[in-house]
């Protein structure tokens, strides 16, 4: 069975909030380039707006598009990860402001789940993912886990045709542009 993305497509391009399965856990997310919309994701989750958040891209080419100078380490790691992997690259750019850490740095997972990718794909840009969870509460690893608070706050829910299996959260890593590795998550 073909998924329609046209309904969350047309919420996200209007600045809209989405709660969806993402390729580790449920997620909230909107349009990275959005900062209205990310600002709405930061109230929803009741969220410290110092604490950066991740984007999601579809393709590696991607990369280019959103950080200022890629490590040449990245490409191995993105390309080859075999579980998620979310890296945190030293200068982003491209988003909202408010995607951004302090820093400038960006956090920035490619999605390899053929039902998230086709989302991400398909919209045509990169989507902001954060844990579908008030900050301070358990991440939700299926539907039935999130908040009612959390499910009224979003503007459209993603459903997939299929049910999902529980997923973990992704491993973090953050790259220096000499080669620098430090893993945040494993």
């Amino acid at each position: 069975m073909q998924f329609d993305y046209r309904e969350v497509l047309q919420h996200l391009r209007r600045g809209g909030v989405i709660l969806y399965p993402t390729d580790t856990i449920w997620g909230v997310g909107c349009d990275a380039s959005n900062a209205a919309a990310v600002q709405r994701v930061f109230d929803l989750k009741q969220r410290d707006a110092a604490k950066a958040l991740v984007v999601l891209i579809a393709d590696v080419g991607q990369l280019t598009q959103y950080v200022v100078q890629v490590p040449d380490v990245a490409w191995e790691w993105v390309d080859f990860a075999e579980k998620p992997l979310t890296v945190i690259y030293p200068k982003g750019k491209n988003v909202a402001p408010n995607v951004l850490a302090p820093d400038g740095s960006l956090a920035i997972r490619l999605v390899k789940d053929e039902f998230c990718k086709n989302l991400v794909y398909r919209y045509g840009r990169a989507l902001v993912s954060t844990s579908a969870n008030v900050s301070g509460q358990p991440a939700p690893d299926r539907f039935e886990a999130i908040s009612e608070e959390i499910k009224r706050g979003v503007d459209y829910i993603l459903q997939p045709p299929v049910a999902l299996q529980p997923a973990l959260p992704s491993t973090i890593v953050r790259l220096g542009l000499g080669g620098e590795v430090e893993f945040l998550r494993k």
